[in-house]
């Protein structure tokens, strides 16, 4: 259930995550309707400066088609005057001269009027052209901004359709995960019922062999204390008095002689407890080394694309020899890193629960410091082309001040990374003496050379450490260099997470060898019984080969165990047994109540035990007095016939002893014995076992059904209970599950609001701007209708021009 909720509980904090991400894309969209708001807003007030520009030219244009017809009238009014000038000119000749005369002024007059007209007229005309260019450009760039207007309207659907169809996939991948959490709770649930039950035995069984340890430590310590122990070495035979030999050892077990140097060929004690806690720190101290493996090949191989980038990219040009070099020592670190991982592994496969581990038996030691050797090599090949390949890159143009100087600090620890890894090699090394030359190291110096390798690890974490911040702070400054790439940009976090991981795995493996400090000291310096330590690895492995044969003798004096059941009925009725629904309530039960029964049949088992003694006496009492009825006839019949010879005796004999034995039957009341005549007896004995064995076997059917309807019953009983224990812890789990259930439809339910509210926001700021798309397209219309109308007013007025 806990696992489930903070899997749930991950579920909801990464949807709070995408709707805060949700929440700055709504930020940006308002930014960006408000800015569009704006221009729309500015768009107006350029189209209301438009429209008073019009209307100005529409007045005038109506000022001046005024003054047309104005000028009109008067054209006509002076035409008029001039054809009765005319004709008055033909009644007077004089009169017409002078009248020409004056007409001549007036011509010259109106002449100079029409000019003006005229020019005033073309003035105008090309005022409304310019005017008419311009509202065609304003409304070229009114619809390119609206198409614009448009496009960006049609996003923000496609936005918002999207935030609607991710928003349901959320929901319905957060139902699917809820109905797959509520099928994990109740497999768990299940799980932890059977693991209870486990429980329950597992206790039941430890107790069971605690009691049966208890007795045999007992045993045990009672004939120790009894009986002198079995000591074949030395120290017995010093220490004891010089008239007294010890006993005569086991193959594998020691020896007797003077010689400590044969003393170290016995069998030290064999501790499985510390045999399985070595195996156990061995496996952690492979999973250390492995991450540390990962991370030292990571960390290579991206130094190597390092390289290759910066400060001079291979692919845009050549870089230097060195660096060239360098990053083909670099090519070859798998090489190198690889068998450390391997032989830490050949080596925690040598530790097992039957050998004796300790310095002098781990041959695989040596094969581990060779690998570390290599390793350690090669660190110091590549050693000077990076110190190099960092003064050259402090050379370089593009490096500053501050880039220099993280440089010196990473070539300083370059340095000291080589000098601990020389320490660790020096230190695994002497540990790894021992399986080959003892004389090499003696066990006195063992915790010395402990403490300093956990010394050494830990002076490689803070080396890392180092490594690590002086890295990210020149990964930080490379960034800003203007040649770089997003290649050197994804490199140097590569390298970065690689350090990260280096420094883990380095505080990992020191915090582990410092708290198995103590026990890495004792357990892997025990020898055997009577010799302070192996005299070489010669006689270790000939302990070993001892240990086997003593453990394969003491094998051979075990008795062989019954025949057990086999391993697949085993797991059948292992599985029946965890699947099966009895508590331990109900066997309690079960037994308490077989017990009841037990009790009752007891009693009556002594009823009808005293009901057949007294049957018995009965029976006995008839007996007799039929005994005594036939001794009589018995006693004439003899007198009559003593005259026959001794074999009619002998089978008068015979006949008075069998008729003299009762005949025992059984029937339904218990045992009756009865003297019959020998024709009678068959019919009645038959008769009587046939009615024995009805009876008999059909009480036995009838206890049969008893119990068979007796164990059902105790068996539905028990499962009735456990069937009410589930149904209460169900209904728990159902009501925790219902509880985080209304909680997760409230979260539902309030990012649905949530994203109601924004889907209404945008709906509402969308039919906002199709209204004022709407509204401008009206007033575009208005415009064009004026504009048609002036042109067709403009066109009219140029035809009276014209005609005039």
């Amino acid at each position: 259930m806990a696992a489930a909720a903070a899997e749930l509980q991950g579920k909801y904090q990464k949807l709070a995550q995408e709707y805060s991400k949700l929440r700055a894309q709504n930020q940006v969209l308002k930014k960006g309707v408000v800015d569009e708001q704006a221009n729309s807003a500015s768009l107006k007030e350029q189209l209301k400066m438009k429209d008073q520009s019009l209307r100005k030219l529409q007045q005038e244009m109506d000022s001046l088609t005024f003054r047309n017809q104005q000028l009109a009238k008067r054209v006509e009014l002076l035409q008029d005057e001039l054809a009765l000038s005319e004709a008055r000119g033909k009644k007077n000749k004089k009169s017409v001269e002078s009248s020409s005369q004056l007409s001549q002024e007036q011509k010259s007059v109106f002449n100079e009027d029409l000019q003006k007209k005229i020019e005033e007229n073309e003035r105008l005309h090309i005022l409304f052209f310019e005017a008419d260019e311009q509202h065609k450009r304003l409304e070229a760039e009114l619809r390119s901004r609206l198409e614009v207007l448009e496009t960006d309207a049609a996003q923000h659907q496609a936005v918002v359709d999207s935030l609607t169809k991710k928003y349901t996939e959320t929901i319905e991948k957060l139902q699917n995960d809820k109905a797959k959490l509520e099928i994990k709770s109740q497999t768990l649930e299940r799980e932890a019922k059977d693991c209870r039950l486990r429980t329950e035995e597992c206790q039941q069984q430890l107790k069971n062999l605690q009691a049966a340890l208890g007795s045999r430590l007992e045993e045990s310590l009672c004939i120790i204390n009894e009986k002198v122990p079995f000591n074949d070495t030395n120290e017995l035979k010093c220490r004891g008095s010089p008239g007294v030999r010890s006993a005569q050892p086991l193959h594998g077990f020691g020896t007797s002689m003077g010689s400590t140097r044969y003393n170290a060929l016995n069998v030290p004690l064999h501790n499985r407890r510390n045999q399985l806690k070595l195996r156990d720190l061995a496996g952690q101290a492979l999973a250390f080394v492995q991450e540390l493996v990962t991370a030292l090949l990571n960390f290579h191989t991206y130094t190597e694309q390092k390289v290759q980038i910066f400060p001079i990219d291979s692919a845009t040009d050549t870089i230097s020899p060195l660096n060239q070099k360098f990053s083909q020592y670099l090519h070859e670190n798998a090489s190198y890193v690889r068998p450390l991982e391997e032989g830490m592994l050949h080596l925690f496969k040598s530790i097992t629960e039957d050998t004796v581990t300790v310095l002098e038996t781990t041959v695989k030691l040596k094969a581990f410091s060779e690998h570390l050797a290599s390793y350690l090599g090669f660190l110091r090949k590549i050693l000077p082309y990076q110190l190099k390949s960092l003064e050259e890159e402090c050379e370089s143009s593009l490096c500053t001040a501050a880039l220099r100087a993280r440089n010196m600090e990473l070539h300083r620890d370059m340095k000291r990374l080589t000098a601990v890894f020389e320490k660790l090699h020096t230190y695994v090394s002497l540990l790894a003496l021992p399986s080959t030359r003892p004389e090499g190291l003696l066990r006195t110096n063992y915790n010395f050379v402990f403490t300093n390798i956990a010394a050494s690890l830990h002076g490689f974490h803070d080396i890392l450490k180092d490594i690590s911040k002086h890295y990210s702070q020149k990964a930080t400054l490379e960034q800003d260099v203007p040649t770089a790439t997003q290649k050197l940009i994804t490199t140097n976090d590569c390298i970065l997470s690689s350090v990260a991981a280096l420094t883990n795995g380095a505080g990992k493996m020191a915090s582990f060898f410092s708290n198995n400090l103590d026990h890495f000291t004792t357990s892997l310096s025990y020898g055997p019984k009577g010799g302070a330590e192996f005299i070489s690895p010669l006689s270790a492995e000939c302990m070993l080969q001892y240990k086997k044969k003593a453990a394969a003798y003491m094998k051979s004096l075990k008795k062989p165990c019954a025949d057990s059941v086999p391993y697949e009925e085993a797991l059948a009725n292992r599985r029946v047994l965890l699947s099966s629904t009895e508590s331990r309530e109900g066997l309690a039960q079960q037994v308490q109540q077989s017990l009841e029964k037990i009790a009752k049949l007891e009693q009556e088992k002594e009823h009808w035990m005293l009901e057949a003694q007294l049957a018995k006496i009965k029976l006995e009492k008839e007996n007799q007095k039929l005994k005594n009825s036939l001794s009589g006839h018995l006693t004439d019949t003899i007198q009559e016939h003593s005259v026959l010879p001794n074999v009619a005796e002998q089978k008068k004999e015979t006949t008075e002893k069998s008729l003299r034995e009762p005949i025992k039957s059984t029937s339904l009341i218990g045992m009756l014995t009865v003297t019959t005549d020998n024709e009678k007896a068959p019919d009645v004995e038959s008769r009587e076992d046939l009615i024995k064995t009805h009876y008999m076997a059909r009480i036995a059917e009838l206890t049969s059904h008893l119990q068979l309807a007796d164990s059902k019953s105790v068996h539905f009983h028990a499962e009735c209970r456990a069937l009410a224990k589930r149904l209460s812890l169900a209904e728990k789990s159902k009501e925790s599950l219902t509880e985080e259930l209304k909680l997760a439809s409230q979260n539902i339910t309030r990012l649905q609001d949530e994203l109601m509210t924004t889907k209404r926001s945008y709906e509402d700021q969308l039919s906002m701007m199709s209204d004022h798309l709407c509204s401008m397209n009206e007033t575009l219309t208005k415009q064009r209708e004026e504009i048609d109308t002036l042109k067709m007013a403009s066109r009219g007025n140029s035809k009276k021009n014209k005609n005039r």
